[in-house]
């Protein structure tokens, strides 16, 4: 089965073209194929990246239509230098990560015209996100045909069973009504690492507690329990929850009634500040990138200092949270781009919580470790770091899906 996965976002477009036999594979497998497009690399032009086992290309076009360029790297799976099909009709079905699933999604689901349109109606919920990811919807209707399945895989769906109480806020009861309400992101990486911290584990996942700390220029937690989360940082919107790049995570709402009354603040400033303008950049002033802050406190930036101090006090109360929702933990997972490759952050949040026995081992932590356990071996809580693969667990569910759809097909003639 040849599944090709889009993440297509308003700056960025990821894709991968994985070939899965008769059965899914125990070790996330290499893509045959993965591109990106970079939208804001060069203002009027996009870069094009395509990667195969053999070819490497990197290109820039001028932006007349982003609909053209996307049909312009899909073109690419099956001509030129990094052809890997024959034709579109190689392809056996397309998954998509969609942002927003509200209420109504907590699986992930074969893309109709009803699909689309709550995709549509939820990007009040996302309105930087899901646009996009309809956008991609669309584009493969227009070039590949509506013969080639689609499916939808949400980001919030793996939250959906969070309790009413670690999901409903404490605002009248009417909001909720509106919708209003914990929905949760980065579902498909916190279920993802969950799973394989399983199999690395080599435990059954319901009988697992586990922290998710997926730390990127975004960044949430999750409180797993029984192959469920039940509980998360990320609220209504990815602005809640933990200090991120530009996001600043949760603050006093009372800051913004004063700033809007006695500044004069408008929404939209409120919306740039908070969310592009905040975070480690805010803080230090110098980046959203943690490894651009670290340098600013090897050459005594004070305020780059205090950007970290409160990334990691925050990191660790929220980790208690997620403690105290699972009444215990068997692992600890670190994912995602600061998650993966920062082994002064694993450090310093771990550091709090000796007194459950947490061991860190310093020379594999240091070591860069991928999809390793790097606790000592008489810790009692595991620590995990593992490499999340969103684009593999898209593929992932879109196979069993389909599988799913024959089998039922199968049996009915």
């Amino acid at each position: 089965m040849k599944i090709l996965v889009l993440n297509a976002g308003s700056s960025s477009q990821k894709s991968c073209l994985y070939s899965i036999d008769d059965r899914l594979p125990n070790e996330p497998p290499e893509p045959m194929w993965e591109a990106a497009i970079d939208w804001a690399h060069h203002p009027g032009f996009a870069e094009i990246k395509v990667k195969t086992a053999t070819e490497e290309l990197t290109e820039e076009i001028e932006v007349k239509s982003r609909l053209e360029i996307m049909a312009h790297l899909l073109s690419m799976l099956w001509q030129g230098k990094t052809a890997v099909l024959n034709h579109p009709t190689d392809i056996d079905v397309v998954g998509h990560r969609v942002v927003q699933g509200g209420q109504e999604y907590s699986q992930p689901v074969q893309i109709d015209q009803t699909v689309k349109a709550t995709i549509d109606r939820l990007s009040t919920l996302a309105p930087n996100h899901n646009p996009a990811n309809l956008e991609g919807i669309e584009a493969i209707e227009q070039f590949l045909g509506t013969e080639i399945p689609q499916i939808a895989v949400f980001d919030t769906a793996f939250h959906r069973q969070i309790p009413d109480a670690a999901a409903i806020y404490p605002v009248p009861y009417a909001w909720v009504d509106q919708g209003i309400r914990r929905y949760g992101f980065h579902g498909i990486s916190h279920q993802y690492c969950a799973e394989r911290a399983a199999h690395l584990l080599q435990r059954n996942l319901e009988d697992l507690r586990l922290i998710v700390c997926h730390l990127g220029n975004g960044c949430s937690l999750s409180a797993i329990a029984q192959g469920h989360s039940i509980d998360t940082t990320m609220g209504f919107t990815p602005l809640d929850g933990l200090m991120m790049g530009t996001r600043s995570g949760s603050v006093d709402p009372g800051i913004l009634i004063h700033l809007m009354r006695q500044e004069g603040y408008s929404v939209d400033l409120l919306d740039r500040e908070l969310n592009r303008e905040s975070g480690l950049k805010g803080i230090s002033g110098v980046s959203a990138d943690l490894r651009q802050v670290m340098k600013a406190i090897a050459d005594n930036n004070s305020q780059a200092q205090l950007a970290l101090d409160i990334y990691i006090h925050r990191l660790r109360a929220y980790i208690g949270a997620m403690l105290a929702s699972l009444g215990g933990v068997d692992a600890l997972i670190f994912t995602a781009g600061v998650g993966e490759n920062s082994a002064i952050v694993r450090s310093l949040a771990c550091e709090s919580f000796g007194f459950l026995g947490l061991k860190l081992d310093a020379h594999k932590n240091e070591n860069r470790p991928v999809d390793q356990d790097i606790a000592t071996t008489d810790s009692t809580v595991r620590v995990l770091v593992i490499h999340t693969q969103e684009d593999w667990a898209i593929a992932q569910e879109c196979y069993r899906l389909r599988a799913k759809h024959v089998s039922l097909h199968e049996k009915q003639s």
